[in-house]
């Protein structure tokens, strides 16, 4: 039930018929896509959850608890639910269109379904960030901030010399996983972009069901595991560290 599959997709990626030059084309478009819209979720990912990992982590305030498992939800609710729920907010329809009125430029509609593709990954995301970087945070000890302090450090030299430095694996594991969950993002994408935008899931999803090309999906489907799999064992030492 697992390498019998597994075996068919392999023989299916290498069939001459999926190495020609057009199908090349296609894989870096969509490996360089999926790339580029990862990285950038990622990075407004961090904008965003590390200053509500430092809140936190280094603030009491009233609803504290309340307010950071509220920031769980998303991370459990299914895609097909997210997606739908952006589309009746902000899509061509939804209830605060009227803020966003798009023309018909096709270029202009992309742009900003895409920005919502990003919002939703945001949305998803920020949680992993304030759960691993603010645990590692709350594990700190205080005393070598006060050290530092005493010593004559400012705000700006106690954290690049002294909490960046020990926060740096918890860093690097959070941002692996949000990586890795955006990488490999294909509800929210399929849902909101459709076929405008096609990450290697999307692509692999349309070369099978929409564009039939069975030998082009096993190829893809092939990347898309030899990608996982780098992230997935960089992910493993990474938190081992944190650990």
């Amino acid at each position: 039930f697992f390498f019998q599959p597994l075996a068919r997709i392999i023989t299916l990626a290498f069939n001459t018929s999926a190495f020609t030059s057009a199908n090349f084309q296609l894989i870096l478009s969509t490996v360089s896509f999926t790339f580029y819209q990862a990285i950038l979720s990622t990075i407004l990912t961090f904008i965003l959850g590390i200053p509500s990992a430092i809140l936190f982590s280094r603030f009491n305030f009233y609803g504290k608890s309340l307010l950071r498992a509220l920031t769980a939800v998303p991370f459990m609710l299914p895609t097909v639910v997210v997606a739908s729920s952006f589309n009746a907010l902000f899509g061509d329809h939804g209830i605060f269109s009227f803020l966003f009125p798009l023309s018909s430029d096709l270029t202009t509609s992309k742009t900003f379904y895409f920005l919502l593709i990003l919002l939703a990954h945001i949305f998803y995301n920020t949680t992993i960030v304030i759960r691993i970087v603010g645990n590692a945070l709350s594990r700190l000890d205080p005393k070598l901030e006060a050290a530092a302090r005493s010593l004559g450090a400012d705000s700006f030299h106690v954290w690049k010399d002294i909490t960046l430095p020990l926060l740096r694996p918890s860093l690097f594991a959070a941002a692996l996983l949000v990586f890795m969950f955006d990488f490999t993002s294909f509800g929210v994408i399929l849902l909101l972009g459709g076929s405008n935008f096609s990450t290697l899931e999307v692509e692999i999803y349309l070369r099978v069901l929409k564009l039939p090309n069975l030998p082009l999906a096993a190829l893809l489907s092939i990347i898309q595991l030899i990608f996982t799999l780098i992230f997935s064992i960089l992910y493993t030492r990474t938190i081992n560290q944190v650990t």
